[in-house]
């Protein structure tokens, strides 16, 4: 069986979001739902669509330097707990 970085996907409220992708991405991004649902991670088949956002989450949870960042604009808000010394 093949290991996607992706598993089940949450049900969740979902703010609207409009989006163009290449046909190149949209091609492969159709591949990756047909694989996911044959996988058995899904009950389902899966809209294309439905992977963007898990694949946004998964991308930015995994990239260093994005958390790194987000540590450092966090410390540097005035007010904030740590800073407020």
């Amino acid at each position: 069986m093949t290991k996607l970085k992706l598993g089940p996907l949450e049900d969740d409220k979902p703010v609207k979001l409009t989006v163009e992708l290449p046909a190149a991405v949209f091609r492969d991004l159709k591949s990756y739902a047909e694989i996911l649902s044959r996988s058995g991670s899904a009950t389902t088949p899966t809209e294309p669509a439905k992977l963007i956002a898990p694949m946004i989450e998964r991308f930015m949870a995994t990239d260093r330097a994005f958390a790194k960042a987000r540590r450092n604009a966090a410390q540097s808000v005035p007010g904030s707990a740590e800073n407020s010394g």
